[in-house]
């Protein structure tokens, strides 16, 4: 990882190209996508590393988490396919380490214009107008709808599936409020207490 101080590497893994290449491979088996090309991977390993060097326990957390992450892949996480690596992110899905990499790679990998690309996302359209006159509903991805108008004879009422007699009306009455009770009944609200 690139965060490393001069000569003062947490362990093996900090600062090395192994290290990176591990990273890089993480966020591609937690954030899989075919279309995805692997610079947007990449960028995004380098912003969790420059957030990480913001902090020295971010940083120990980050060089240890790879570390880890290698061990239980016996040194070849990078290989590894989505497929193969999913049940080790399992394990350590709820650590301090996946964390911090899974909320910092959300915000980056989804910020980059190229991954919008590769996804279908046009961007935002505050700076455009907005999306009213530039296709809101632009569902090209959609099959059309099948609209067909009713020209048959007017129709008379809707039919209900209540059976005749009875009424869907509340046999309670209405809640209403106790001042406006009061004034109904005629009474001024002075000398009422205790009574409904």
């Amino acid at each position: 990882m690139s965060t490393s101080r001069s000569g003062d590497s947490i362990n093996g893994v900090e600062g090395t190209e192994e290290g990176r290449e591990v990273l890089i491979a993480l966020i591609r088996a937690a954030f899989p996508h075919e279309t995805v090309p692997g610079a947007a991977y990449e960028r995004a390993a380098d912003t969790v590393q420059q957030a990480a060097g913001d902090s020295t326990w971010m940083r120990v957390k980050l060089a240890q988490g790879l570390d880890s992450l290698q061990a239980l892949a016996d040194g070849r996480f990078p290989e590894l396919t989505a497929q193969e690596a999913l049940p080790l992110l399992l394990r350590i899905q709820h650590t301090s380490f996946f964390g911090f990499v899974r909320q910092t790679v959300v915000v980056s990998l989804y910020e980059d214009e190229e991954v919008w690309e590769a996804l279908g996302y046009e961007g935002p359209s505050f700076d455009k107008g907005g999306y009213i006159d530039r296709g809101f509903d632009d569902l090209d991805w959609l099959p059309d709808p099948r609209i067909e108008e009713y020209d048959g004879a007017p129709l008379q009422e809707v039919v209900s599936d209540l059976p005749r007699g009875r009424t869907t009306a509340s046999t309670r009455g209405a809640a209403v409020p106790a001042g406006q009770s009061r004034a109904r009944a005629g009474r001024t609200g002075r000398g009422t207490k205790g009574q409904a």
